[in-house]
């Protein structure tokens, strides 16, 4: 029996779009379209038709980016609309933290997606395409402090920690082969791992990113007014990996340092399940999921308006 009163609602960043994303929400929930409708008179685009055909836009981040947002906040309202669905506390990983203010009433929608449109083109334009990489090392409990002794002096970061089985690491990518036969040196003969290059046109949270925390703070300045951070208490913070206060120059801060400082997505978890085991995934990918399985806790994705219906309605 789900607890409609305690839902924990998060949502998943870059990496989770794919071409057709939220179209069945789209075409059967009027909230839905009404959403893409919303989206694309805000920015100027076709915004349904980059997430639904095939447009290589979809994975540009400059696109990529506004594009998620539309499609989980599409989701959301219709999982509102067609099943009472009411998040309670918030979570977003990289850019759906983004989503979760939204989600929670702190950011207003349409000028999120200007402003994570600018965040993305800033993110692409602060290193050259093919000098930035990023490479997850996944094991079972990998100790964060020798990881970061062997990235000393080195031009890499600790980007994400996703779950005590999964780090993320961000900055240049020549320095990445090196990196990877550091790790093979030092982690016990016995302890499994994997050292997987990501495919992405950036390195996302490193200190690569420092060059556009002024101009990216200059952009949240430009709609302080427009936010109401009393709803921020309930919306945890990748940066401090706890929750955002209420405070306007504060979740602004930490919006902006989140761009060049590691993503605290293990702590995020925990803070949230502290509150509520009703966890939801809602975007179009799950990549969550897993991570919350490594604190012990039941995270159902919503990836796609039928699983949707067999979740709150138990349809087959």
């Amino acid at each position: 029996m789900i607890d409609s009163k305690n839902i924990v609602a998060v949502f998943p960043g870059q990496g989770s779009q794919r071409t057709g994303m939220g179209k069945d929400f789209y075409e059967q929930i009027p909230a839905c379209r009404q959403t893409y409708e919303e989206a694309s008179d805000a920015l100027g685009l076709d915004i349904s038709s980059i997430c639904f055909d095939d447009d290589d836009r979809l994975n540009l981040t400059e696109y990529t980016q506004p594009c998620i947002v539309t499609t989980e906040i599409a989701m959301l309202r219709g999982l509102s609309q067609r099943f009472d669905f009411t998040g309670r506390w918030f979570g977003g990983h990289s850019l759906g933290e983004f989503t979760a203010l939204v989600a929670a009433g702190v950011m207003p929608f349409a000028e999120t997606l200007k402003i994570v449109r600018t965040r993305g083109k800033l993110m692409q334009e602060a290193v050259p395409v093919g000098i930035g990489g990023m490479a997850a090392v996944i094991s079972e409990n990998i100790d964060i402090k020798m990881l970061n002794k062997l990235l000393e002096n080195m031009p890499v970061d600790i980007a994400n920690i996703n779950s005590a089985n999964q780090i993320v690491i961000s900055g240049k990518a020549a320095a990445l082969p090196e990196i990877e036969k550091k790790i093979a040196q030092v982690f016990p003969a016995d302890k499994p791992y994997r050292f997987i290059q990501l495919n992405v046109s950036a390195p996302f949270h490193s200190s690569f990113m420092k060059k556009i925390e002024e101009p990216f703070s200059d952009t949240l300045k430009e709609i302080a007014g427009d936010l109401n951070p009393q709803n921020a208490l309930k919306v945890t913070s990748n940066f401090t990996g706890s929750f955002h206060k209420n405070d306007v120059a504060s979740i602004r801060e930490n919006l902006v340092n989140q761009l060049s400082n590691t993503v605290n997505w293990r702590k995020n978890m925990q803070c949230l399940a502290d509150n509520s085991r009703e966890v939801f995934e809602i975007g179009p990918g799950r990549p969550l999921r897993d991570f919350f399985k490594t604190i012990g806790v039941t995270c159902q994705s919503i990836t796609g308006l039928a699983i949707a219906e067999k979740i709150f309605t138990g349809a087959n």
